[in-house]
């Protein structure tokens, strides 16, 4: 059957599940789905995700957050107070091992036993589908604070019933931004369907009366992604939650690092995401913004990682993002420690406080970029929309097959990797390479005469050389990679 935008029927999505739970032995644990849910009713509002997005926005304050998992259970429940005492983070994360993301589920065994051995975590994540039920609670219950899944799995069903289950009040992903950018091989058909499954989880969740919260990964291959790609993927993948009957959504944003291009990108989300939500029915939604300090490449000092860090921080506080997902001084050397991830937390909180009371950051440049992301927004997922006959779903697979909807450096098979970033004068990312997407010819040459302005500034044809040059900048202490 083709895939279709559509609401999974409840006793179909009930018929499926006894297969989805068969996957790992794990799986009996949550087979009581309804015992589930009266578990996730118990929890208190102090720990519910959805419940403190809520009041961050209506504050207008910016939430931390850090990414953490190690894998034995007792390591991660310790790493979690600290984060939470010592770190001051207002939100934590329980982020998955590899294995289980790829729903290797007998390799993330041996990694467990391996560790247990060892002493020390031989895995790079938590695997909350081996441990199970009791495993899950038993870290939710250790903290005072919410707790998300964050993985990068395009099968992610398993996982979701387990953690759900388990008390987590978040879950990160979607079919879209947790496979292009993390496998090489899945058919997007694929992991679609498998993320209508989760939605249709959570959306059984919120008849219940239990909002969880569902976050698209927004930053995709975190390497100069253009707002507007970030901006039309994160409103599809929200938009196919919501047709699930998910009722919480966060969609996530990625540091370009041009303060006034990164505000403006958040305002477009702010505004083009709720009217698409009314668009097709969706009114009820609750939406918030998360901002991911810089994902690329970080200098290897300390001192020189703090200052990508405080920028990062800064700009999420002008940004009014609902949270801030933080950085460690330790990215370039592997996984931070605990000490490396409570001081990125706290200073991002630092500049926060400062930032909190200063009036939004208003600009003719801000309004510019911001109509720019929307026209180019607007036009892929409006091409989306017609690919599909106005099936979503469909039209995602069928963009993704034309180049319509792309992303740069993919490692995935399912998307063309076609189109190429290249920073302008100012440090704000513009397109290289177009491939196909869906963009007039005025917008084109907004992109390349913005383009030819820094190769007249450095004395320097436009080449291929400035991308190779931007992808490194920042870890070699810059914003634009100008030539020495």
């Amino acid at each position: 059957m083709e895939l279709r935008n559509r609401k999974i029927d409840l006793d179909d999505f009930m018929a499926m599940r006894p297969e989805v739970l068969a996957t790992w032995h794990t799986g009996e644990q949550v087979a009581d789905l309804e015992a589930s849910v009266a578990y996730q009713a118990a929890c208190p509002d102090s720990k519910r995700f959805s419940t403190s997005l809520q009041e961050a926005d209506r504050a207008g304050a910016t939430l931390t957050q850090p990414r953490a998992g190690v894998c034995a259970v007792k390591a991660q429940i310790d790493l979690l107070l600290r984060l939470q005492d010592e770190g001051e983070a207002d939100l934590l994360p329980t982020t998955i091992d590899s294995y289980t993301r790829q729903n290797r589920y007998e390799e993330a065994e041996k990694g467990i036993t391996d560790s247990e051995r060892d002493s020390r975590s031989l895995l790079n994540g938590f695997p909350a589908v081996n441990y199970g039920l009791d495993a899950c609670r038993e870290v939710t219950e250790a903290v005072s604070k919410p707790i998300e899944v964050r993985h990068g799995t395009p099968d992610s069903r398993l996982l979701c019933e387990i953690t759900l289950a388990g008390g987590f009040t978040a879950f990160e992903g979607g079919g879209i931004s947790y496979n292009i950018p993390y496998a090489k091989n899945v058919p997007l058909e694929q992991s679609l369907r498998n993320w209508q499954y989760v939605d249709r989880l959570v959306g059984y969740y919120a008849e219940c009366g239990i909002n969880i919260n569902r976050e698209p990964f927004g930053p995709l291959t975190g390497t100069l992604v253009p707002p507007c790609i970030v901006a039309a993927i994160g409103i599809i993948e929200g938009l196919l939650a919501a047709e699930q009957g998910v009722r919480d959504i966060t969609l996530g944003y990625g540091q370009c690092g041009n303060l006034y291009q990164d505000v403006a990108a958040l305002k477009v989300l702010r505004h083009l995401f709720p009217s698409y939500l009314d668009r097709f029915g969706y009114g009820d939604v609750q939406t918030s913004i998360a901002f991911h300090q810089w994902m690329g490449g970080f200098p290897p000092q300390e001192d020189k990682a703090f200052g990508v860090i405080a920028w990062g921080a800064a700009t999420a506080g002008f940004c009014r993002a609902t949270k801030v997902i933080t950085k460690t001084p330790h990215e370039a050397m592997g996984i931070p420690t605990a000490e490396a991830n409570i001081a990125g937390l706290r200073g991002t909180r630092q500049l926060l406080n400062m930032i909190c009371l200063q009036e939004p950051l208003e600009s003719p440049v801000i309004d510019r970029e911001a109509e720019l992301i929307e026209r180019e927004s607007t036009a892929m997922i409006e091409a989306t929309l017609r690919l599909g006959e106005g099936d979503l779903a469909r039209g995602v697979v069928r963009a993704f097959q034309a180049g319509v909807l792309d992303i740069p450096f993919p490692p995935s098979r399912q998307a063309f990797g076609d189109v190429v970033p290249v920073r302008d004068v100012n440090g704000a990312v513009r397109l290289f390479e177009f491939g196909n997407l869906p963009f007039d010819d005025e917008v084109k040459l907004l992109h390349r005469e913005a383009i030819e302005e820094r190769a007249r500034e450095e004395g320097r044809a436009v080449s291929f050389q400035m991308v190779t040059d931007d992808i490194y900048a920042v870890s070699k202490g810059r914003l634009v990679g100008k030539p020495r």
